[in-house]
C-alpha cells in the first residue's frame, strides 16, 4: 500500500465519521427531544457532547490534513476549482457546527437542570432545539456537498 492510499483511505475514513457522527447525532437527539422527558434529554445530550468531542472534532482535524497531504503527494494544486469550492463549504459548515456544540451543551446543562428540579424543560430548551435544528441542513448539506465534490471532481 502507498503513502497516497494509506492517507486517501484516512480520508475517506474522516468523512466517513463526519457524516455518521452528525446523522447519529441528529438522530439521537430529536428522537430524545420528542420524548420531552428532561431527564432522558439531558442523558442524551451528554452523549451526544461527548461523541461530537472525540468523534466529529478528530475527524474534523484529520480532513485539511489528509486533505493537504493528498494534493501534496498528488501534485494537486489548491487553486483547482472543487477544491476551492469544498474548502469553502467545509468552512460554511464549520459556520454552522461550531454553534450547534456550544447549543447541545446548553441544552443539556438546561434539561439537567429541569431534570433536577424534576421541572419542565424552559422555553430557552425549545428555541435552542429549534435553532439546533435548523443549523443542522446548512451544516449537513455542505458536508454531502463536500462528499460530492470530493468524489465526482466536476471542474
Amino acid at each position: 500500500m502507498t503513502l497516497y492510499f494509506l492517507v486517501k483511505y484516512l480520508h475517506v475514513f474522516g468523512a466517513i465519521v463526519i457524516l455518521g457522527t452528525g446523522t447519529g447525532i441528529a438522530f439521537f437527539m430529536l428522537m430524545a427531544h420528542r420524548t420531552r422527558d428532561a431527564e432522558f434529554i439531558a442523558r442524551t445530550a451528554s452523549v451526544v457532547v461527548i461523541a461530537d468531542a472525540i468523534f466529529t472534532l478528530s475527524a474534523v482535524i484529520l480532513q485539511p490534513v489528509s486533505g493537504g497531504l493528498l494534493m501534496m503527494l498528488s501534485a494537486t494544486s489548491i487553486a483547482e476549482r472543487w477544491i476551492l469550492a469544498s474548502l469553502a463549504l467545509y468552512a460554511v459548515a464549520g459556520l454552522f457546527w461550531i454553534p450547534v456544540v456550544f447549543m447541545q451543551i446548553e441544552m443539556r446543562d438546561l434539561a439537567r437542570k429541569a431534570a433536577d428540579q424534576r421541572a419542565a424543560l424552559p422555553e430557552r430548551y425549545f428555541i435552542l432545539f429549534r435553532r439546533w435544528f435548523a443549523f443542522g441542513f446548512p451544516g449537513f448539506g455542505a458536508t454531502m456537498a463536500i462528499l460530492w465534490l470530493m468524489v465526482a471532481k466536476p471542474f
